[in-house]
């Protein structure tokens, strides 16, 4: 075999081996995309090296061009992409994209966390190394400025550069690996100009320097590094802050657990491989890793992430559970219901990672004003050289007034003024049970005008309380139990909890009839639970049908058994309300419930306007009158009918036991009991839009003052340096006090349950 042959089979089994390493690649991201039922797919992507507003315009603008690309959205706050492709799409061409732009992806977890925390390391590193050289350099040229000159003077620059170069050779990688990414894919960003700016100090310096010239400034280069740093590394900080609540959730999730084989084997899964149906153990000490049912053992749980309280809750067979809930003292055999991707705790830390996704119009103001910058500032600082030359100066002056401009007009503040108010505002938000779908919802919960609300399961606790059950047999109440242990309906499942548990009979011919109730056959006779009217079609005499609050039984040619209901009105309803009306803002009910119970609830919380009899269509037509009157309503429900209409609202509100379609079409999701939680979000939203005029007032009066004064010539590049740094520091400040925003909170007592029709009557 010849050498060259022995090189050809070298770099095929290097080729082999790259293309093993690109399948594998694709492999370990195809895992982690979430496919759709349409079968398109999400992935998120973690990309460390986004770090301002136009690498988010950038990255959106170029993959949104390619084929196969329906939707993609960055994350500013936690460095992510969020990519929807078509069926066919290849993840693996989008990773390359981005690589192309600059981006390098890789897939989320620990390492995507790791690379965050190197990120912070290395700024700190290069902050620290800056600091010392400017130091140092600032104490060499006291002799410049004290006069020095000829052969002193020339050996004070030597040593100031000995110093200053290979500071800035390794402080400004930040800046110039950001900037030379940008300008190979044939495009500019804000770390552009930065770097041009840095190699032009120091490259005159060095200029004057070998010519013996009079001044050197090696100290503007380097302290100009230093305070740059000094904000990207604040900025970085702050950012860690805002982005704890999503990482904090994510420690939240079990890794696996021990499955339960139907031969008595017990197995460790990773939690992604754990599907619905299995059965799980649960020992004392270990966090539910995916939303399921109690089968066996009862204990003690902490459900504070659902609920908001402290205080731990006994569980038994039956129970749900949601993801990240910590049993506490006894074990579990746990049927798992969901897959860990659409476990509650999953769909928390995909709201809350989402609050500065969406694409509100301060968004879109700040994303155009960032795709402007690199051109506008380099036109302007060629402007200040060109113009500076024409009135006399010499080269020195207009590149020292051209540098300056080049550092002081920044964008990051504009960059910042939205995406970090909206983070905040999602873990405020988070931290009184509220999850935000995107930032956009921020804005429309901040313009409502009108409020629409559904009753049941809204106002009321979604199972209603069974005050009397007058069965006269055991039989009776095990077929009634066997009824309503088939059906969805609230009421089926308060005479479900109220019998208890108990025999379960065989029925045949189930059907439930849309609006009446559910049927059976049983020993040869129909059986029915449902409305009064309805069932009593098959009782021996129609007897006294109540117009009230309340659900029937009867066996063919039986009597008829009235169950009376009580419904419980939800803590902090009537504050919320009052709060409402105090804000101007109109509330009425909207229900698909009879008159009498609707008009009871309406009167115990002071609502004038409500109707009933309210089916799916006609809520969204009451919600469209209103939009096209030129209100932005507020719906609040939680039912699968209430999904169109929470859809169709201006913004959308709904309690986390809402559906799934419910709570997906929902703006916003309140994980508590208490619905004071739409005030706090409409207070939150209110002053979080409050900060987002301020941080944009600010950032247009400061490029409004800085660049004038920069291109007169009276600013240094130091100054410029600085000034930049604390336009951002600023910007991200002011958006942090909503972290500590706290609504003035009305009385949450809970108010007593509204009585029955029959109960009124008696």
């Amino acid at each position: 075999m010849s050498c060259c042959g022995g090189d050809i089979v070298a770099e095929k089994a290097s080729g082999t081996s790259e293309q093993w390493a690109r399948v594998a690649r694709a492999d370990e991201f195809a895992r982690q995309g979430d496919v759709r039922p349409d079968g398109s797919v999400h992935h998120t992507l973690s990309c460390p090296s986004i770090h301002c507003g136009n690498c988010i315009s950038t990255i959106e603008r170029e993959l949104a061009a390619m084929p196969g690309i329906r939707d993609v959205r960055v994350n500013l706050t936690l460095k992510r992409v969020g990519l929807l492709l078509e069926p066919e799409a290849a993840i693996l061409s989008v990773v390359d994209a981005l690589e192309g732009l600059g981006y390098p992806a890789q897939p989320l977890g620990d390492a995507d966390q790791a690379a965050s925390g190197e990120a912070g390391r290395e700024l700190l590193r290069a902050l620290a190394v800056a600091g010392f050289a400017a130091m140092n350099v600032m104490l060499l040229s006291v002799s410049s400025w004290s006069g020095a000159d000829g052969a002193t003077r020339d050996l004070f620059h030597l040593l100031s550069a000995l110093i200053a170069v290979p500071a800035v050779a390794y402080c400004g990688r930040v800046f110039f690996r950001s900037a030379w990414t940008a300008l190979s894919g044939g495009r500019l960003n804000m770390d552009v100009p930065i770097s041009l700016a840095v190699l032009l100090a120091t490259g005159m310096s060095l200029y004057e320097t070998f010519n013996h010239g009079a001044e050197a400034y090696f100290d503007a280069a380097v302290s100009l590094l230093f305070f740059l740093l000094i904000g990207r590394y604040l900025d970085q900080r702050m950012r860690e802050r805002a982005r704890n609540g999503v990482i904090g959730l994510s420690r939240l999730a079990a890794r696996g657990a021990q499955v339960l084989g139907a031969d008595g084997s017990v197995a460790y899964l990773p939690v992604d491989e754990i599907e619905p149906g299995m059965r799980l153990r649960i020992l004392p000490g270990e966090r539910i890793p995916v939303d399921g049912v109690i089968r066996e053992g009862v204990s003690d749980l902490d459900l504070s992430l659902v609920t908001g309280e402290n205080e731990p809750v006994t569980l038994t067979e039956g129970a749900a559970l949601q993801a990240g809930t910590f049993n506490l003292t006894g074990p579990l055999v746990v049927e798992a219901q969901k897959p860990a991707a659409k476990s509650f705790l999953a769909e928390v830390s995909e709201m809350l990672g989402a609050a500065e996704r969406g694409r509100s119009q301060y968004v879109r103001i700040a994303d155009r004003m960032a795709r402007l910058y690199a051109p506008v500032v380099h036109l302007l600082a060629l402007i200040a050289f060109v113009g500076w030359l024409a009135i006399g100066s010499d080269w020195h002056a207009a590149l020292y007034v051209a540098i300056s401009v080049l550092i002081i007009t920044c964008p990051c503040a504009l960059g910042l003024a939205v995406p970090v108010v909206h983070v905040v505002a999602a873990a405020r938000l988070f931290e009184e049970g509220i999850l935000v779908k995107d930032g956009s919802a921020l804005e429309r919960m901040a313009e409502i005008d009108h409020a629409v609300f559904d009753k049941t399961g809204t106002l009321t606790h979604a199972v209603p309380q069974i005050v009397s059950a007058p069965f006269v047999s055991i039989r009776q109440a095990d077929i009634a139990r066997s009824l309503a242990a088939l059906s969805s309906h609230p009421a089926s499942r308060a005479l479900a909890r109220h019998l208890g548990a108990g025999a379960v009979l065989p029925l045949e011919a189930v059907r439930e009839v849309a609006g009446r109730g559910i049927e059976a056959r049983i020993e040869g006779g129909t059986v029915r639970l449902g409305a009064e009217a309805w069932v009593a079609e098959i009782a021996s005499g129609r007897g006294q049908l109540l117009d009230g609050s309340g659900i029937a039984f009867a066996e063919q040619g039986g009597a008829v058994i009235h169950c009376t209901i009580r419904e419980q009105i939800r803590q902090g309803a009537a504050p919320m309300i009052a709060e409402l009306r105090q804000s101007g803002i109109p509330v009425e009910i909207l229900s698909g419930d009879r008159p009498a119970p609707v008009a009871a609830i309406a009167r115990a919380l002071g609502i004038d306007a409500w109707r009933a009899g309210q089916t799916p269509q006609d809520k969204i037509e009451r919600v469209e009158n209103l939009k096209q009157a030129g209100l932005r309503p507020l719906m609040v429900g939680d039912g699968l009918n209430d999904a169109p209409c929470l859809a169709a609202g201006h913004a959308s509100i709904a309690p986390a036991s809402a559906s799934d379609i419910g709570r997906a079409a929902a703006d916003f999701v309140f994980t508590r009991d208490s619905l004071e939680a739409i005030a706090f979000a409409r207070a939150v939203s209110l002053r979080a839009m409050r900060l987002v005029r301020q941080n944009f007032a600010l950032a247009i009066l400061y490029n409004a003052i800085a660049v004038p004064l920069a291109f007169a010539g009276y600013v240094t590049p130091l100054f410029a340096a600085i000034a930049m740094s604390l336009s951002s520091i600023v910007v991200v400040t002011n958006s942090l006090r909503l972290a500590r925003f706290k609504a003035g909170k009305a009385d949450t007592a809970a108010k007593p349950a509204v009585p029955s029709w029959r109960e009124r009557t008696a």
